[in-house]
């Protein structure tokens, strides 16, 4: 039976790296395919002569009057008991307005050259198939190489059933990572930010370790946080559950956080988690 992944997201978001990441990774991707004939693809797959284990179909605004129709095509699918998983890639609107100005692209929905009336659009148009997507993720402050990672990663034909564990840190001031399946909030410890020495500094550097490592409460949270990790993930891992992102986060995402996700990871190592510092480079 073919793994269906239908890819969706806001233009600038990054839905052709994510394309050709899974394609890297033995995707079967179609791109701009209308919802009308999301059935007649799947039953496709079935029938070629080498069945395609794994397909990806995108499924955005370009498909113009198509587009309308791509929820109830969706919701068909699910009615009659089609497997399929979406993915959703969103942006913060400085961000996409940047991308396009960076590479002189024209929004395909922009009116006169307005960048940002051309987002607002779309983003109300996308705004049911976010809502129903099993996978978001915000590439704001993601590079390329990072998303291409991230995206092989969730989606990668794993020869092993080990649930695949990311432990990030965060800032709060750049908002909260749509990714994130539990979200710790350590701003309760002193920061470090307000320290001469350290204000320049961050969590992977010793003194900003030794700062933070030092609290009392640190290590009650670390104790705290371990037990319930170390409960949940096998539960998680019971039920089926292929990732789990756990984001811890401070104001600015460069300190106390990334302790914490250093030393988490380290507790969890027999987990073999991904370590990620999403604004650790951030000022």
């Amino acid at each position: 039976m073919t793994r269906l992944l239908i890819l969706s997201g806001l233009s600038g978001s990054g839905k052709s790296t994510a394309v050709k990441s899974l394609e890297d990774i033995g995707f079967y991707c179609v791109d701009n395919l209308p919802p009308s004939l999301l059935n007649s693809f799947i039953e496709l797959c079935s029938a070629t002569p080498q069945v395609i284990e794994n397909a990806a179909l995108v499924i955005d605004v370009r498909e113009g009057y198509f587009f309308q129709n791509s929820v109830d095509a969706i919701n068909e699918l699910k009615a009659e008991g089609i497997s399929f998983e979406i993915l959703f890639l969103d942006s913060s609107n400085e961000t996409l307005v940047k991308r396009f100005k960076e590479t002189r692209r024209k929004h395909p929905l922009s009116v006169d050259g307005n960048i940002l009336e051309g987002v607002d659009k779309e983003r109300k148009m996308l705004s049911d198939l976010m809502k129903i997507a099993d996978y978001l993720i915000d590439t704001s402050n993601l590079n390329v190489h990072q998303l291409r990672e991230l995206i092989q990663e969730r989606f990668g034909i794993q020869s092993s059933q080990k649930m695949s564990l990311t432990i990030m840190s965060f800032g709060t001031s750049y908002g909260y990572p749509y990714e994130a399946d539990i979200v710790i909030d350590a701003r309760f410890l002193t920061n470090p930010n307000f320290i001469e020495n350290l204000k320049c500094l961050n969590g992977n550097d010793k003194e900003v370790i030794d700062f933070v490592m030092n609290l009392d409460d640190t290590h009650v949270l670390i104790d705290k946080l371990i037990d319930l990790f170390e409960f949940l993930i096998p539960k998680y891992e019971k039920e089926g559950k292929s990732y789990l992102t756990i984001a811890l986060g401070c104001t600015g995402g460069r300190h106390r956080s990334v302790v914490l996700a250093n030393e988490i990871s380290k507790r969890l190592d027999h987990y073999y988690p991904r370590v990620r510092h999403r604004d650790i480079q951030k000022i």
